[in-house]
């Protein structure tokens, strides 16, 4: 099946889709997204409009003003961050302070949608697509609180959720590439880079045309080169950092006899010291000394 080869969405987001003109591919993906027509009325200014390495720093990539659904702000995230939950509430936050005039009523406070794209593991989870928002149950009956008649006419709206900020997180990683609806297909030319020509999804026919690789003049092609080839740097930095730790951590693990495990180590880590001293100790020293299970001590026990 005929595919077709784009820019990547995170280049594209920081270049070409400001452009008004392409606003409608940014609104057939949230339309998507959102389950509802979207219609961008402005770009609004965000910290992230830097081209220097820097810009990596400034999470919120994009940030639009929509008719319906008030403030959409997309990031894009390629490392893993123990604080990700936490910044991502302040990034919601911090626009829902800077959009809300002194003296205002808090009627006037924005809605806030937060989409994060994310390259990285975030969390413990299966699904690629994940939807947080607020809502106060009972404690006793479980029930959802619900607006009262003249709360909805000051709100707007009919749920209490649609107050306050609501998150989106698309998970990369763990989407096998596998279309079954049209949201999928904007997630898989998130993920490849890639359109099939039989993708019907709202706003991909219009990628194709205007973020094709080939359509770029030189100057773009270059701009584009330098970032995907930062982007290759950058993750081999975390890369040679990521071994160095595991191996600082796994060397400290075995002279220290295991005594408090590899505090700050990763999964891996732990595995590979778990496995070095199956010929030393018995699994269950093994287990308490690096937090693992016995059961999983078990396993790694078999598959040597």
């Amino acid at each position: 099946m005929a595919t077709r080869k784009l820019v990547s969405f995170d280049w594209a987001i920081k270049k070409l889709l400001r452009n008004k003109a392409n606003f409608d591919i940014l609104e057939g993906f949230l339309s998507e997204l959102l389950k509802d027509e979207i219609k961008i009325q402005q770009l609004l200014e965000s910290e992230s409009n830097k081209n220097d390495r820097d810009e990596k720093y400034n999470r919120v990539d994009l940030k639009v003003q929509c008719e319906k659904h008030g403030i959409i702000i997309i990031e894009i995230q390629y490392e893993r961050e123990i604080d990700f939950f936490s910044r991502i509430l302040w990034a919601a936050s911090k626009v829902i302070a800077e959009h809300l005039k002194e003296g205002e009523p808090y009627s006037k406070v924005s809605k806030v949608i937060s989409i994060s794209i994310l390259y990285a593991n975030i969390g413990i989870g299966n699904d690629y697509i994940y939807r947080g928002t607020t809502q106060f149950r009972g404690l006793h009956n479980h029930k959802i609180l619900q607006l009262e008649e003249d709360q909805k006419s000051y709100y707007h709206s009919r749920r209490v959720y649609n107050v306050f900020p609501e998150y989106y997180l698309i998970r990369l990683n763990k989407f096998k590439k596998f279309t079954q609806d049209t949201l999928d297909e904007w997630i898989y030319f998130l993920k490849t880079a890639e359109v099939k020509d039989s993708f019907s999804a709202k706003g991909l026919k219009k990628a194709q045309q205007e973020l094709d690789i080939l359509k770029l003049n030189s100057k773009e092609r270059s701009a584009y080169d330098a970032y995907q080839e930062d982007k290759h740097y950058q993750a081999s930095m975390w890369l040679s950092s990521y071994d160095a730790g595991e191996k600082k951590g796994l060397e400290k693990g075995i002279e220290k006899g295991i005594e408090k495990g590899i505090e700050k180590g990763i999964e891996k880590g732990i595995e590979k010291v778990a496995k070095s001293l199956l010929d030393i100790l018995d699994i269950e020293t093994i287990a308490q000394k690096t937090g693992l299970s016995v059961e999983e001590v078990n396993i790694l026990s078999a598959n040597q």
